[in-house]
Order: structure tokens, then sequence, then C-alpha cells
């Protein structure tokens, strides 16, 4: 499907109603989604927002077996649903494919089956996919992308991750690709990681290793220190929007990128972002179009849309639908 496609059920019929769940760090978020999925026009039945269980020594299980549970009660208390997929997003390294969580070293796991395993408990199919990879989708087909073929989307918040689009695909890589914040660049007189540099979580750290004092409220806090004429946050920002800039202007060269959609909780600093990272990015860049550069649209909810695209895509594709 490209980006700007409506999500419709067989002509004449509803769209199925879908399941999803989003894995998350700290927090898994699930709902229903049911009837038609395109802009403006997402409803999300129910949204729950639950801690993500840990347990050391079975951490796959202990999250199917959440998610299991969750299953059960929205079939009892919206019987009248009729699920008939479910759509799974995870972080970490994933093979979307095989339905693996490939590694999360964050929560534990390591080659676990989560596609098998939950349609196993559930007794239905299982769409899986990556929860930045199911967050590009989202943004891509129904977001701030729509209707364009090559495409970065990238949540700029603790961390940096991104998911990658060329020739209006996704970019997989066997689960590897869209790792934007583990790129080099170069920093300090020396080559460290994006997300090392131009995250939020880095904006607040190396203000404080260069001034011996912390930023109230972390990176926003930086980032009003700068507006106030402090030298060193203004400093931390200018190399920030460098590193990004950087990394962005590689992606346009190898991949001729034509959009990139910023998300998470940087991209909330506006034109105190934009305008200097588009400047940033003209100037590395010589002959090459100059991509757009948009705010994401769906918000936090963007992995569960995406999960529940590919839940309809699952089942679109299933023998006996009607379709070709």
């Amino acid at each position: 499907m490209r980006g700007g496609t409506r999500d419709a059920g067989m002509a004449g019929e509803p769209p199925p109603a879908v399941l999803a769940f989003d894995v998350g760090g700290t927090d898994t978020k699930a709902g229903i989604l049911q009837g038609p999925i395109g802009p403006g026009e997402v409803k999300i039945r129910d949204l729950r927002r639950v801690p993500t269980p840990r347990d050391a020594s079975r951490p796959g299980d202990a999250v199917i077996e959440r998610l299991a549970e969750l299953a059960q009660d929205y079939r009892r208390v919206h019987p009248e649903a009729g699920i008939a997929a479910v759509g799974l997003t995870v972080p970490g390294l994933v093979d979307e494919a095989g339905g693996t969580g490939i590694l999360s070293a964050n929560l534990g796991w390591e080659n676990y089956p989560f596609a098998r395993r939950l349609a196993t408990r559930l007794d239905l199919p299982v769409a899986f996919g990556h929860d930045v990879g199911m967050a590009g989708e989202a943004e891509f087909r129904i977001g701030a992308a729509r209707g364009h073929s090559d495409v970065i989307v990238l949540v700029i918040g603790t961390g940096i991750a991104g998911a990658v689009f060329s020739d209006g695909r996704r970019v997989a890589g066997g689960g590897f690709a869209g790792e934007l914040g583990h790129a080099l660049v170069p920093a300090d007189g020396s080559l460290q990681v994006l997300e090392a540099v131009g995250s939020a979580g880095a904006l607040a750290r190396r203000y404080a290793a260069a001034t011996g004092a912390e930023a109230d409220d972390g990176a926003r806090g930086v980032l009003l220190l700068a507006q106030r004429g402090d030298t060193a946050a203004q400093r931390v920002w200018a190399e920030a929007v460098d590193a990004l800039a950087f990394t962005l202007s590689q992606c346009v060269s190898i991949l001729g990128t034509e959009t990139v959609v910023l998300g998470g909780g940087l991209a909330e600093a506006g034109d105190a972002l934009f305008a200097p990272l588009a400047a940033r990015l003209d100037a590395l860049l010589t002959f090459h179009r100059r991509p757009s550069l948009v705010r994401a649209e769906l918000g936090q909810d963007a992995g569960l849309i995406g999960s529940a695209l590919k839940a309809r895509d699952l089942l679109a594709a299933a023998p006996g639908n009607g379709r070709p």
C-alpha cells in the first residue's frame, strides 16, 4: 500500500476489527481498531496503557502471558467487535517476516517467537513488527508522509530510531535497517553515535557535562537556556542540530530522501529545531533535492495504529478474502 491509501474491507463490507498491541520499554498500549483507518478517521476503542511485565528468567513468556490476559478481557468486554486478527509491535531488533524478537537488550529477550506464541494462545492470526517501524508505516500511509515515496521517519526522544522508505517500500534489512541513532557522526573531535549527541537525552547529559549543572526539564530546559543566551546551551543545541543534519544528509545522498518526518519529544521544539536543521541540511547538500521537514501527525499512538494496519494487511492477504 502506498502512502495515503485508505484502508478498507471487502467490497460492500466494513473492515474487520483488529486488536493492536504496542509493547514499550516501560508501558504497553492496547486497543481495538474497527472501521476505516485513514487520514483523520482512526478510532481506537478502549485504549489501555499497562506496565510492560519484566521477568529476567522468562522475559518473552511474561509479555505473551500479559497480552493473552488483555486479549481475553477485550473479548469479554467487547464481544460484538468480532476481533479477526492481532497486531503486535515490540522494540529492539526484530525479524518481522519470521515473527521473532531477535534481541532486546532493555527487556531481555533473544530470538523469541512472539508471533507464533501469541497466535497459539489466542487462536488468531498475528501480524508482527518493530515498534518504530510500525509507527513509521502509520505516518507513511495515513500520516505526515502520505503520498510520498522516499521518506525517513525519525523519532527523537531519549534515544533515536527511524524507519526508512525507498521507492514506496519500507527497507527492512533483516531487522537492522533504521537504526539511525547508531550511525556515526563527527562530534567533539571524534566520531560518536548520533543519539549520544542529537537525542533529547544527550542534550541534557551534554549540558550537565559542560557546565556541572543540570537543566530543569531536560532537553526542553536546555532549549530555553539557549534561547535566553546561555552559551553552553547554545553550543550543545547547535551540535545536536549539526549531528542530525549530518545523518540526514547521508540519507539524502544515498537514498534520495524527499521527506523527513520528525517525531518524538524533541520534535515538540517546533521551529527552534526545524529552522536551523533545514538551514544546516541545505548547507551540507550540493546538487541533491532538499527534503521537506515535517512534524509527525499521529503522536504517541502511531505504533499502535501501524500495528493495526499490519494486522489488516495480514487479513487482506489471507486466502478467501475475495481479493486477487
